[in-house]
């Protein structure tokens, strides 16, 4: 039986938001994983090839996946509102995946500024099981919710990430308490140039660690 893909338009706060709901290639889902995109004013969309292997890696491992494009990004209406409403957008996608699978856990994922919204969503959200934070920024000062998530807390970061600097994501992640898990992918960039292969496989044996 082919794998279930779906486009849709969910009700967000400032409108429609554009969606894509992808169940796993094999089985019934056993997870439910939603995607974040990276930052709407420099080109980030549901689109991004790393959103793209964090989705495919995600399915793989079992989960069924939401993409979405924030506010603003192609046909989703509404415009950018600093991280604030883009987490209110994330909420959106969150409570449309619990309702179509209120029987499986949830996981919260994202790139760049989307793993910012996945871990300020998850700080918010009792109901997130567990976060994934790719590419996370460090070059953001604000980030006090991240001190707020207690579920467990999976960071994958390029070994030479412009923006999250191999030094400075280590000992920020120091600061953060237990669970957690740090991996390193030895890629080019940010965008994990080099290196898009190694990141899937790391992000489908997170999805796939499940206790």
């Amino acid at each position: 039986m082919p794998r279930r893909i779906e486009t849709l338009f969910l009700a967000g706060p400032a409108g429609k938001l554009e969606a894509l709901l992808e169940e796993p290639e094999t089985g019934e889902p056993v997870e439910a994983a939603l995607v974040c995109h990276p930052h709407p004013q420099f080109g980030g969309t549901m689109h991004n090839k790393v959103v793209y292997r964090l989705a495919r890696g995600l399915r793989r491992s079992g989960c069924v996946v939401l993409r979405f494009n924030f506010r603003g990004v192609n046909l989703s209406e509404g415009e950018y509102a600093d991280g604030i409403g883009e987490t209110e957008d994330a909420r959106t996608a969150l409570h449309e995946l619990r309702a179509r699978y209120p029987e499986i856990p949830l996981i919260a994922s994202g790139f760049s500024f989307g793993s910012r919204v996945a871990l300020r969503l998850t700080s918010q959200q009792p109901e997130v099981r567990r976060v994934l934070a790719a590419g996370f920024p460090t070059r953001w000062p604000e980030r006090d919710f991240v001190y707020r998530v207690h579920v467990p807390k999976y960071f994958v970061q390029s070994t030479q990430d412009e923006f999250g600097p191999q030094a400075e994501l280590s000992a920020f992640f120091e600061t953060l308490a237990a669970p957690k898990q740090l991996d390193w992918v030895e890629a080019q960039d940010h965008f994990f140039g080099g290196a898009l292969d190694e990141l899937e496989q790391v992000v489908e044996r997170i999805g796939r660690n499940r206790e």
